[in-house]
């Protein structure tokens, strides 16, 4: 099953697809330096001029929607959407032209507590213009090319710049809406220096260790933990068993939990990787998952024998606290595949035909079960009434 799912989330992750190429030359300018950059079958061109640090730029990228919008912008202190100026292009709402906005991403448009309204830029920009491949015959559509021109002037002896860039769907007059919040989306960061082209250190292990994590917490929190619930529920009552049920249950409790911590620690490794990219829901599900698993694991250390007085509240607390795990437990684990842009892959399918498979099994079980305790229910009372007798 590890195996299986590990395989079929590689398969199904959006691959990040780059030009073959990057280019120096546009139709109105040639540029010194070319760089593909590593989302979005993007890449920019520039040239910088030391003797008054201005940097000629231009980005090239493409639509995804005939009413959506591409835009680039440089974040001045750091590398993350939140902060960043930003040229965004897009078509005009009443004449169809493409029109280039300027715009200061500020923590209140991330929040989307209120509209994207364009405003000055507060760096010193000094042109900027916008075209679509084909001139002004060109028309928007999906995968419709663009390049956006910016001649910037950089602060005296700095040469690193933080880019950031992305796309979306739409716009609502003139102002652009949230654009898709994939992994892949949510990565669009690039920080380089300008003088040397050469990129900071990027991890390109992020797409193996996310695919590492998901699979992991996938067989983690979502198959083996319950496992060990089906374990306990239904192998408790065959007395042939004896207390073989009990190691069966913590032993693959144990084990999920030993996984899951291993794919919890990746995953803040992960975000400590990611700088500017939040899964707010996802995370606070993760930390809540954890926390209950090893509440759970805490709990054999102080499991009462079963004459003690605290047994039944022990056994409440422990059912709780484990049924929660597990229902949150797949909670996190689809919202992981809706993180990850895999809602609709094999990989979750696999995952649905694990899941699907315990549901299943569940149901059996649970029939079985009430079957065989209906049996003695009726079994006893004709024991009392006399109508069988009594058996050693």
């Amino acid at each position: 099953m590890l195996i299986l799912l590990y395989l079929s989330l590689v398969c199904s992750l959006p691959h990040i697809a780059l030009s073959s190429h990057c280019t120096v030359e546009t139709a109105t300018k040639t540029f010194e330096k070319c760089m593909n950059l590593p989302t979005q079958q993007a890449s920019i061109a520039w040239t910088f001029h030391p003797h008054n640090s201005t940097l000629e730029l231009v980005f090239f990228g493409s639509f995804i929607s005939p009413s959506g919008w591409v835009g680039w912008g440089i974040n001045p202190t750091s590398p993350e959407m939140t902060g960043t100026r930003a040229l965004i292009a897009f078509p005009d709402p009443n004449s169809g032209q493409i029109v280039l906005l300027s715009y200061i991403l500020d923590p209140t448009v991330k929040l989307q507590k209120s509209p994207l309204l364009s405003r000055p830029l507060d760096i010193h920009l000094l042109s900027s213009t916008a075209a679509m491949y084909g001139g002004k015959m060109a028309t928007v559509h999906n995968g419709a090319a663009i390049q956006i021109f910016g001649t910037v002037k950089l602060q005296t002896n700095k040469t690193k710049i933080h880019l950031v860039w992305n796309r979306g769907l739409y716009v609502q007059g003139y102002s652009p809406t949230i654009h898709p919040t994939t992994s892949t989306d949510l990565a669009s960061i690039a920080t380089f220096d300008v003088l040397s082209g050469s990129s900071a250190p990027q991890h390109t292990d992020l797409t193996t260790l996310r695919v590492i994590h998901g699979t992991v917490n996938a067989i983690s929190w979502g198959i083996l933990l319950p496992m060990g619930a089906i374990t306990a529920r239904y192998l408790r009552h065959i007395q042939a068993l004896g207390p073989a049920w009990f190691y069966a249950h913590a032993g693959i409790q144990l084990f999920g939990f030993v996984l899951g911590t291993v794919g919890f620690v990746i995953g803040i490794r992960l975000g400590q990787l990611s700088p500017g990219v939040e899964y707010r829901l996802h995370r606070k599900l993760g930390m809540a998952v954890f926390c209950l698993g090893a509440l759970q694991t805490l709990a054999l250390l102080f499991r009462p024998n079963t004459r003690n007085k605290f047994r039944k509240y022990w056994k409440s607390y422990h059912h709780f606290v484990g049924y929660s795990c597990v229902v949150l437990g797949f909670v996190n684990v689809f919202q992981g595949f809706e993180v990850m842009g895999a809602s609709r892959s094999y990989a979750k399918l696999t995952y649905c035909l694990g899941l699907s498979t315990l549901i299943g099994l569940c149901i059996a079980l649970e029939v079985n079960s009430w079957v065989v305790f209906c049996r003695k229910s009726k079994e006893d009372k004709m024991r009392r009434e006399g109508l069988i007798g009594t058996s050693h």
